[in-house]
């Protein structure tokens, strides 16, 4: 049975649920925030811990989530758990990898380093901003930071590798991720 605050802070609106399409992100005239919006809610963990997109760019990507006493993970303080953040940074990533121009749509975590410089404020929401700054024929590479209220002084930065497969060289974005035929079709 599911309980109701397995997805407290999707909006079926914002997030529609169901699998994610990545052969959409390909897509030049698509809106990049509706397709953020499709990642995260195809990912459980994030729409369990209410994980929204904020902004999408070609390689850049901006999540956010609220505070939420669910996870806190200093019950003295009220401070969030540090694995709720990784979550985030992890998801905002990912996004980044999947939104840049040369992506087949495709792409999972291989490393990611976190670094954790203060305490989130307890209470404040929290923001990760994701850029793909560099690929190679198979590695995509990241960084991103993480903030609350105070965009001055960030929670946690992270750096990490992704798997990433480019399109066929002269395959337009249109086609990237179309079925190809069967032979002897």
């Amino acid at each position: 049975m599911a309980q109701e605050h397995d997805t407290p802070h999707t909006d079926p609106q914002r997030d529609p649920p169901g699998e994610f399409q990545a052969e959409t992100l390909v897509d030049p005239h698509a809106d990049m925030l509706q397709l953020a919006r499709k990642f995260s809610a195809s990912l459980p963990h994030a729409r369990a811990l209410g994980i929204t997109a904020e902004a999408m760019a070609p390689g850049r990507a901006t999540y956010a989530m609220p505070y939420d006493k669910r996870f806190i993970g200093d019950p003295e303080t009220g401070v969030m758990a540090g694995g709720v953040l990784s979550v985030l940074l992890d998801t905002s990533c990912g996004a980044s990898v999947l939104s840049h121009p040369l992506c087949n749509g495709q792409t999972a975590t291989l490393d990611l380093r976190i670094d954790y410089m203060r305490a989130a404020t307890p209470g404040q929401g929290l923001r990760a901003e994701a850029e793909c700054y560099h690929v190679t024929r198979s590695v995509a590479f990241v960084r991103a930071n993480a903030y609350d209220n105070d965009s001055d002084s960030p929670v946690a930065s992270a750096a990490g590798a992704f798997t990433f497969q480019s399109r066929a060289p002269g395959e337009s974005p249109d086609n990237a991720l179309s079925p190809k035929p069967e032979a002897g079709a």
